[in-house]
Parts: C-alpha cells; sequence; structure tokens
C-alpha cells in the first residue's frame, strides 16, 4: 500500500530512466546507512517456510521468487533487493567492457498494458566494477546470478571470447551465471540461439566454468537465457544443443519483439517488451521445454508474473524457481509478500506439502 499511494504516483510522473536510477540510488543508500537492511526487511521481507524454501544448483533459495537481469546492471544495489522479500537476483546483464548503451530514450512504460518496453542494449560499467560491487558486499542473504552477455563491438564470431572474460572476472562473486544470448537490443545477438554458433558458444561456456572451477575448487552452475520469439523447430533444437551442452539449466523467457494486443501508443516503440502481455508466451514455452527434457533440466520462469497465480501457473508448467521484473515496477516491493502468501494457499488447494511437487504438475 505504501508503494501504491506514495510511491508509484511520484515515480510514475518521472521519465522511466530516471525513475529507474532513482530506485536503484535509493536502494543502495539505504543499505549503507545504519539499520537500513533491517528496516526493510521489516517492511517488505518475506520470512523463509519449509514449504517454498528450495535447494538447487547447490545452493539454498529462500523462497522460490528471484529478481530478473536488468533492473540491477552493475550490483549497485544487492544488499537493498536482498531485503525485500526475493529469494535470489540476477545482476546484469553485464560485459567485458562497460559500454553507455543505446541512446534514451530507450525505456517506456505502457500501463494500460502493465507492460515495459525497453532497447537498453547492455548498459553498464563493465566486468571488473561489477566484481568490485560484489566483492564488496557485507552479507549475502540470497543466491546472486550474475547475467553475462557480448559487448555490441564484438562480431559474433569473437562472442564466445566475451563470454569467457566475464566468467573469468566475476566466478568468484557469482553464485551461478546466466548466458544472455537472447536480449532483443544487442544487433545480431539473438543469432547465438541458432545453428552451430548455439552449441560453440556454449561448449565455450563450459570449458571456461569447468576450468574456474578446477582452479577455484568450487563449482557452480551455468544457465541460459532463451528468447520467446522461436518457433516450435527452433526451440526444439535450442533445447537439445542446451541439454547435450552440459549447462545447468534454463531460465525462459527473456522479453518478446511480439506487439500483439497492445492498447498504448509506446507499443510502436522498438525493444524487448516485458510484462503480462508475455505471461501467457512464457509459460507455453516453459511447458515445451519441460516436456522435451522430461523434466531433466531445471526451469526457471520469467515473462508476465503478477500475482501468485501466474507464478503457480509457470511452476505447474516446469519452472523450479521464478522471476519477476515489471510486476516490482507496476505493483512495488509489497509483490513479494503477496506471492509468498498466494503461492503457500495454492500449495496447500492442491494438496502438496513442497512447492517440488508442484514443479510439473500439468504433465501429470
Amino acid at each position: 500500500m505504501i508503494y501504491r499511494s506514495l510511491g508509484k504516483p511520484v515515480l510514475f510522473k518521472l521519465d522511466p530512466e530516471r525513475a529507474h536510477h532513482l530506485v536503484i540510488g535509493g536502494l543502495h543508500k539505504a543499505a549503507q546507512f545504519p539499520g537500513g537492511t533491517a528496516g526493510l526487511r521489516s517492511v517488505y521481507g518475506v520470512k523463509e517456510t519449509p514449504d517454498l524454501a528450495v535447494d538447487l544448483f547447490g545452493l539454498h533459495f529462500p523462497t522460490p521468487v528471484g529478481l530478473a537481469a536488468g533492473l540491477d546492471k552493475n550490483a549497485d544495489a544487492v544488499e537493498g533487493f536482498s531485503a525485500i522479500g526475493f529469494g535470489f537476483m540476477e545482476v546484469g546483464t553485464v560485459t567485458p567492457l562497460g559500454q553507455p548503451g543505446n541512446e534514451q530514450p530507450r525505456l517506456f512504460r505502457l500501463p494500460p498494458d502493465e507492460a515495459l518496453i525497453n532497447r537498453m542494449g547492455f548498459n553498464n560499467r563493465g566486468a571488473e566494477e561489477m566484481a568490485k560491487q560484489l566483492a564488496g558486499l557485507k552479507r549475502r542473504y540470497i543466491p546472486i546470478a550474475v547475467n553475462i552477455g557480448k559487448n555490441k563491438v564484438t562480431p559474433n564470431e569473437l562472442a564466445y571470447t566475451d563470454y569467457e572474460k566475464c566468467i573469468q572476472e566475476l566466478y568468484e562473486y557469482a553464485d551461478f551465471f546466466v548466458v544472455n544470448i537472447s536480449s532483443p537490443n544487442t544487433p545480431d545477438l539473438r543469432n547465438l540461439q541458432h545453428g552451430d554458433d548455439l552449441s560453440e558458444l556454449l561448449a565455450a561456456v563450459t570449458a571456461e566454468m569447468k576450468a574456474q572451477g578446477a582452479k577455484r575448487g568450487t563449482d557452480k552452475a551455468v544457465l541460459v537465457k532463451i528468447a520467446p520469439d522461436v518457433t516450435d523447430e527452433e526451440l526444439e533444437y535450442m533445447v537439445d544443443t542446451i541439454s547435450r551442452s552440459g549447462v545447468s539449466g534454463i531460465i525462459a523467457t527473456n522479453t518478446t519483439i511480439s506487439r500483439e494486443g497492445l492498447a498504448h501508443p509506446h507499443a510502436k516503440e522498438t525493444g524487448g517488451l516485458s510484462g503480462k502481455p508475455l505471461k501467457d508466451r512464457s509459460t507455453e514455452i516453459i511447458s515445451r521445454v519441460y516436456r522435451q527434457t522430461a523434466g531433466g533440466l531445471p526451469i526457471i520462469g520469467s515473462g508476465g508474473i503478477f500475482n501468485s497465480d501466474d507464478a503457480y501457473a509457470k511452476i505447474r508448467a516446469g519452472a523450479s524457481l521464478v522471476e519477476i521484473y515489471t510486476a516490482l515496477i507496476y505493483k512495488g516491493p509489497e509483490v513479494n509478500r503477496q506471492l509468498h502468501k498466494g503461492l503457500r494457499e495454492l500449495l496447500k488447494q492442491d494438496g502438496f506439502e513442497h512447492i517440488s511437487e508442484a514443479v510439473g504438475a500439468d504433465h501429470r
């Protein structure tokens, strides 16, 4: 209620990117202030319950709901986000070298559609700066995934070197990694999802992960984030290639270039669409991935989750964990408590004692 009545009206009067920076800056400062994270946790935190806690990838997730990549691009506000009820979070997308991203304006709200369009273009300060941020964390309350990508100037045939560099720079500080080859805002990036490019890239990524794990004595998971804008045949090939590569899982899905059913004038803007219009397609992709892999490859569901029914649909379709982004913008940090409460009720309603029992339930 605090966000809806006070925070949102103010933030929505501002340019979306300026509002974004204010939120990141505010959470960063709150974490630096004595008692700041404790205060955030008391107002917005979610108490861990045995029925929703998840153990996956050798990590413990206190709740199954995480924060998707794109909001905290430089890991500036990890402690703040960790205090408002998330079970994990992605930082990034980070590239080896810092880059400014695309020209502004590049972030647009579509309130009637409860959606966002962004064409940020992997704006970030680079892997070295992110490593400094993560190294400076006082304490980790939740697993932190580092979402990695390639610099805009790096040609696709050398893309694997950028992903390797990110892993080398950040392996010590990430709890797990996410390979982003599905953003629509970096030219030709999505081509890496197809053909030999995908198998060659994932071979390089998994080899680097193994090399860093052997060097440091710690094995860490790496997942691949896929796009929703693929044909059935393309999806089948992608999932088969990803499964054979030895990566740890899939995040389904990234933003979409589809504009079907949108009401707001900003629908004409180019970029990736997130929010409610993506909900059904991302759930469909999750279901297809789960069926194709017979539930053998863990899935993190992302796209259009605004309430517990949305999250639960993705879990029943096959997701072991889920992520939100746009819902946080429209509903505020209160959304995490709402999701947690609703998921517990839905589990009980279906006669499940633990969330793992609901994963893929629609296929049984």
